[in-house]
C-alpha cells in the first residue's frame, strides 16, 4: 500500500489511531511528511490538518451541537402551556387561532432558513448566528409581556412567535457549516448527532416546561418592569438568557472551518478569495429526485409530530378532564419519558445504521409512526366527561380508567373555581365519539416517540450523503423550509380537523398520508444513495 493511498483514505486518526504505514511519522501535522520511497514532497494543501485546527474545527461544530438544541427547545418549551397561557391572556382565542399561533412558528422558519443559508455562503457564518439568535432573544421576550396590552393579546403571541420561528432559520447555517466542516467519514456521525440535538430539544423542552409548572398560574409580578413570572413566562425567559450565553459562546470558540471529502484543509469559499492551489474535488450531478424525496418524507416526518405535540393538550384535557395546571404537568412527564426513550433510539440507530443501512431504518420508523396513530383511534362504547355543569351523560359509566388514575393524581389544594373541565359541548363529535383510554394514550405515545426520532435522524443522514461534496447551504435551506412547512400545515390540519370532527377523523387522516409515504420510500428506495456511492468512487 503506498503511503498516499492510505492518506487519501479518509481514516481519521482519532478514531482508532492506527499503526502508520512504513515510512510515515506522526507530526505536528495529521501525518505531515509521510512520504514513500520515490513519492514527491507532499503539497501545502495535501496535508490533512494540524492537531489545533483539529481540535478548534470540532469545538466549533460542538457550539453548533448546542446551538441547534437550543433553537429546537426554544420551539418546544412552551408547547404545553401555550394553549392554557393563550386562554387566560385572550378569552377570544380558540383552538382554530392555536393552529395559527403554533404555526407562525414554522412560517417565520419557512422565510428566513433558505435566506440565512444564502448569506452564510457568502460571509462568515458567525453573522446570521448572531442575528437569528439576537431575535429569538427578542421574541422570547416580547412573548413574556403579551399579557399587558389590554386588548388583541392573542395577536401578540403570534408576532412573538413568529419572530421565535425567524430566529430559528438558523438551522440551514447550522447544517450547511458542519457538513462543510467534516470529512466523509465523519459526516454521518456528525449529521446524526446535530438531528440528535434537535430532535432531543423538541421533545425535552416540555420537560423544562414542565419543571416550572410548580410556580402557578399566578406567580410573582416585578413591578419595576411589570413582568409577571409564572409557569407561562418563566420558560421564555429560561430560553432568552441561554440564547444570550449562546451568542457569547458562538463570538468566543466559534471558527471558520471547511476540509474536503478526507478531511484536506479547503479555503473558506463564503467569504476568502478562491486559491488557484486549492484541490479540485470530484462532484458530479446531485439526485434530484433523491433529493425532492428525502424534502417530502422529512415533511411528512415532521408533520405528524407537530400533529402529536399540538394536540396532546387539548386531547388530554377532552378526554381525561384534566385542568390547564394538570395538561402541562401530566404532558411533561409523559415527554420526559419520551426524551429518555429518545436518548435510547438515537443510541441504537447509530450502530444499528452500521449493519442494516440508514433507508431500512428509515422505512422501520415510518411504519412504527402509522402503528402509534392507528392504536390512537378511539372505539368501546364509554364516552369522555361532557364540560357542562347540567348535562349529566348517564348512558355510560361515570368514571373510565383515566378518570381514575387523574384521581389519583389531583391535588387536594384544588377548590371550586375552576373553570368546567372535559370535553366542550361545542364539539359535536364529544357526544357520539368514544373515549380514548389512557392505555391506548400511552402505548401510542411510546410508539410515536420511537418512530419520529428515528425519521429525523435518517432523513437528514441521507439528505447529506446525497448532496456530496458540494455547499450544502441553499439545499440544507430547503430541507429547513420543508421541516417548516409541515410544521405550519401540521397544527392547522389536526386544530381544524379535530375542532370539526374529532380524533377519530384526524389520527385516520394521518394514517393514509403515513401510508403514502411508505409507499413513495418504497418506489425510490434504490436512489436513496450517497453521491460518492452513486458515481463508484466508493462501495455503500
Amino acid at each position: 500500500m503506498r503511503c498516499w493511498d492510505w492518506l487519501l483514505s479518509g481514516r481519521h486518526p482519532h478514531w482508532d489511531e492506527p499503526s502508520l504505514p512504513e515510512g510515515c511519522q506522526r507530526g505536528g501535522s495529521r501525518w505531515p511528511g509521510c512520504v514513500s520511497r520515490g513519492d514527491s514532497l507532499p503539497r501545502e494543501w495535501d496535508i490533512l490538518e494540524t492537531e489545533e485546527h483539529y481540535k478548534s474545527r470540532w469545538r466549533s461544530i460542538r457550539i453548533l451541537y448546542l446551538t441547534m438544541f437550543l433553537s429546537s427547545v426554544g420551539f418546544s418549551i412552551v408547547m404545553l402551556s401555550i394553549w392554557p397561557y393563550l386562554q387566560k391572556i385572550d378569552q377570544t382565542a380558540d383552538t382554530r387561532f392555536l393552529g395559527w399561533v403554533i404555526a407562525s412558528y414554522s412560517l417565520g422558519q419557512m422565510v428566513a432558513s433558505p435566506i440565512f443559508g444564502l448569506w452564510s455562503n457568502y460571509r462568515p457564518r458567525k453573522e446570521p448566528l448572531i442575528v437569528s439568535i439576537f431575535i429569538s432573544v427578542a421574541a422570547n421576550c416580547l412573548y413574556a409581556y403579551v399579557h399587558i396590552p389590554a386588548s388583541h393579546n392573542k395577536y401578540y403571541m403570534l408576532v412573538a412567535r413568529g419572530l421565535l420561528g425567524i430566529g430559528a432559520g438558523n438551522v440551514a447555517v447550522v447544517r450547511s457549516y458542519t457538513a462543510g466542516a467534516t470529512s466523509l467519514q465523519e459526516r454521518t456521525s456528525s449529521m446524526a448527532n446535530i438531528s440528535m440535538c434537535q430532535a432531543l430539544g423538541f421533545i425535552l423542552g416540555p420537560v423544562f416546561q414542565t419543571c416550572f409548572a410548580f410556580i402557578g398560574e399566578k406567580g410573582v409580578t416585578w413591578d419595576v418592569i411589570k413582568l409577571r413570572i409564572n409557569m407561562y413566562t418563566t420558560p421564555v425567559l429560561l430560553s432568552a438568557f441561554l440564547g444570550i450565553l449562546n451568542i457569547i459562546l458562538i463570538l468566543a470558540i466559534l471558527r471558520e472551518h471547511r476540509v474536503d471529502d478526507s478531511g484536506r484543509q479547503c479555503k473558506n469559499i463564503n467569504f476568502e478569495e478562491a486559491s488557484t492551489d486549492e484541490i479540485q474535488v470530484p462532484q458530479g450531478n446531485i439526485d434530484q429526485v433523491a433529493v425532492v424525496a428525502i424534502n417530502v418524507l422529512f415533511f411528512v416526518a415532521l408533520f405528524v409530530f407537530a400533529v402529536f405535540e399540538t394536540i396532546i393538550a387539548p386531547l388530554t384535557m377532552d378526554m381525561y378532564a384534566w385542568t390547564q395546571e394538570q395538561a402541562v404537568l401530566y404532558n411533561g412527564i409523559i415527554l420526559a419519558a419520551l426524551g429518555v426513550e429518545a436518548v435510547v433510539i438515537f443510541v441504537g440507530v447509530k450502530l444499528l445504521s452500521k449493519k442494516i443501512g440508514e433507508r431500512a431504518i428509515l422505512l422501520g420508523g415510518l411504519i412504527v409512526v402509522w402503528v402509534g396513530f392507528f392504536i390512537l383511534l378511539p372505539w368501546g362504547n364509554q364516552f369522555p366527561r361532557i364540560q357542562w355543569e347540567d348535562l349529566h351523560n348517564n348512558s355510560i359509566p361515570n368514571t373510565t380508567f383515566g378518570e381514575i388514575i387523574i384521581g389519583l393524581w389531583k391535588s387536594p389544594m384544588e377548590d371550586g373555581n375552576e373553570r368546567p373541565t372535559g370535553c366542550s359541548i361545542e364539539q359535536a363529535w364529544c357526544l357520539y365519539t368514544p373515549v380514548i383510554h389512557l392505555a391506548q394514550f400511552l402505548t401510542s405515545v411510546v410508539l410515536i416517540g420511537v418512530g419520529y426520532p428515528v425519521c429525523n435522524l435518517m432523513s437528514y443522514t441521507l439528505y447529506s450523503k446525497i448532496l456530496g461534496p458540494k455547499p450544502q447551504g441553499v439545499y440544507m435551506g430547503w430541507l429547513t423550509a420543508s421541516g417548516s412547512g409541515a410544521r405550519i400545515l401540521g397544527p392547522v390540519f389536526i386544530s381544524q380537523v379535530y375542532a370539526h370532527w374529532g380524533p377519530r377523523w384526524a389520527f385516520s387522516l394521518v394514517c393514509g398520508i403515513v401510508v403514502l409515504t411508505i409507499t413513495l420510500l418504497g418506489v425510490v428506495y434504490r436512489r436513496l444513495i450517497a453521491l460518492s456511492v452513486r458515481y463508484g468512487r466508493i462501495q455503500e
